[in-house]
């Protein structure tokens, strides 16, 4: 059976497990996601998983066949977050283009359905294992096919769509990689200038307010 998502733990600095307690799948799987955001694919071992647990290394292996058979499964979570949560936010029905892309920016407020810190740890993982670019490159194309269609729902020629597909998709990224010290304000009043460059349209007020109150949410939820 495929796991369930699992994008972080929900507070990485809560102390470690104690105990005569049962550790889950789940729980190797957040534990070795934190770590793989916090300081990379060389320090996701199992004994120091398992000490920070404060588990028995041998609850590893109920769960997976080695250590590569978790970085695997880390894989695997990626794919079934991140690029999955992009393709189903484009493939959404929207009355207009201006609309389908506030879908995708959903991804950029809401870490539920696009994990940025996991992003960049598997980008980098990638700099050093030629299986796991291999991955991301292929991730990196389903995303940007999946973009690609959502643009030419609305209108837009193969050349374009690609075209405006790959400004929105490898703008982001440099955007999010960057981490400019923007308030939230700051985005939700360029967003209808954002909007403009992305598909020539301007949004319309309902839009940009349905928008403004979803990503305040998760903002909100953020900052906590």
């Amino acid at each position: 059976m495929t796991p369930k998502p699992v994008l972080h733990r929900d507070d990485p600095e809560a102390q470690p497990l104690v105990g005569n307690i049962k550790v889950t799948r789940e729980d190797w799987l957040k534990q070795g996601m934190d770590v793989l955001i916090r300081d990379g694919v060389e320090r996701v071992k199992v004994l120091a998983l398992a000490e920070a647990m404060g588990v028995s290394r041998s609850s590893f292996y109920w769960y997976f066949k080695s250590r590569q058979d978790l970085l695997d499964a880390l894989l695997t979570l990626w794919e079934e977050t991140n690029t999955a949560g992009l393709l189903s936010q484009a493939a959404l029905p929207a009355p207009r283009v201006t609309g389908a892309v506030l879908n995708v920016f959903h991804c950029i407020a809401n870490p539920e359905l696009f994990n940025t810190a996991l992003d960049f740890a598997i980008r980098d993982w990638a700099r050093r294992s030629d299986a796991v670019r291999a991955r991301m490159r292929a991730g990196d194309a389903r995303r940007v096919a999946g973009l690609t269609e959502m643009f030419a729902r609305y209108g837009c020629d193969e050349k374009e769509a690609v075209t405006r597909a790959k400004v929105l998709y490898y703008m982001q990224l440099g955007y999010d990689m960057a981490e400019p010290e923007e308030s939230h304000e700051y985005r939700l009043e360029m967003t209808p200038e954002y909007l403009k460059v992305f598909t020539g349209e301007a949004p319309t007020e309902a839009e940009l307010a349905d928008f403004a109150d979803y990503s305040r949410r998760y903002w909100r939820d953020l900052s906590r």
